[in-house]
């Protein structure tokens, strides 16, 4: 396991930005960072799982969509988790979480995960205590599994307080619009706090490693909720990696030279040797990894 433990009372609720243009200029910048990282990745064939877990009504699909917005949909896929189907329920609970995984150069986005089995599920009794007791080994050594093969897994949990989600829950129930968000099944999970507290902090204490630790979000303050994920996405996702793009394909430069007439030289500005050692740069840095 990695680290010191995480406990949700001991995180920074009160931070927040003290303007709306302040918030807005580094969520760009961590967009733009997001987008770097999308594209090395797809040059590189590299692969991510991000995984998403939180309170209801902590702002998870917000956060999803200010993480996604400025990717390629192409290369992105987000994969909304409900309860698993018939047919899944026949089968291990990993099942439909392998069926989803990335192929390379691409990112995938779970919101809600395989967690399910040792939160929800340990908690509303769907399933027997021994099933959901022995879930932190077999997660852990899926998780395992993936990053041994490559896949770099960042899991984020998004923190409300009780007071904070009673009010979200009543700006559901005000707004026709977001009435749809609120189901009996979110009002009865909140009756569970207690339970819930504990189990998310086994889960926590249990399945936290080096190689996929678990980043804890103080999302009272949405905007600050906001930028801390695509703080800690960018972080994992980057670290090792040559954000730096390839060098124009020499074909790509024939190409343009001889049928479109361009001046190659004049468009890249002199640029061509700082591609190439890039380039040489990248391909170091990837096999090191």
């Amino acid at each position: 396991m990695s680290g010191k433990k995480i406990r949700l009372d001991q995180l920074d609720m009160k931070a927040r930005f003290a303007t709306q243009a302040e918030y807005e200029a580094r969520l760009a910048e961590l967009q733009r960072r997001m987008l770097h990282v999308q594209q090395a990745y797809y040059h590189e064939k590299r692969r991510a799982v991000i995984l998403f877990e939180g309170w209801d009504a902590a702002g998870k699909g917000g956060a999803i969509r200010r993480l996604i917005e400025p990717l390629d949909p192409r290369g992105c896929i987000v994969w909304p988790i409900g309860p698993p189907t018939p047919d899944e329920q026949g089968r291990h609970y990993l099942y439909r979480f392998w069926t989803r995984l990335p192929v390379p150069g691409t990112l995938a986005v779970f919101d809600r995960s395989w967690y399910g089995r040792v939160l929800v599920e340990r908690v509303e009794g769907l399933v027997r205590h021994k099933a959901w007791r022995r879930a932190y080994d077999e997660i852990n050594e899926f998780e395992r599994m993936l990053t041994d093969d490559g896949v770099r897994v960042v899991k984020l949990f998004l923190h409300i307080t009780a007071d904070e989600q009673l009010r979200r829950f009543a700006e559901r129930l005000r707004n026709p619009y977001k009435r749809w968000k609120l189901t009996e099944e979110d009002i009865r999970n909140r009756e569970k706090g207690s339970e819930y507290l504990e189990a998310i902090e086994e889960m926590f204490d249990r399945t936290s490693t080096e190689r996929a630790p678990w980043r804890a979000i103080a999302a009272n303050y949405k905007w600050q909720a906001r930028t801390a994920v695509l703080e800690a996405v960018t972080e994992h996702l980057s670290a090792g990696v040559n954000l730096v793009p390839p060098p124009l394909d020499p074909a790509v430069q024939r190409a343009a030279a001889r049928r479109l007439g361009l001046d190659i030289d004049a468009i890249l500005g002199g640029k061509r040797n700082g591609s190439a050692r890039a380039a040489k740069k990248r391909g170091k840095r990837a096999r090191a990894s």
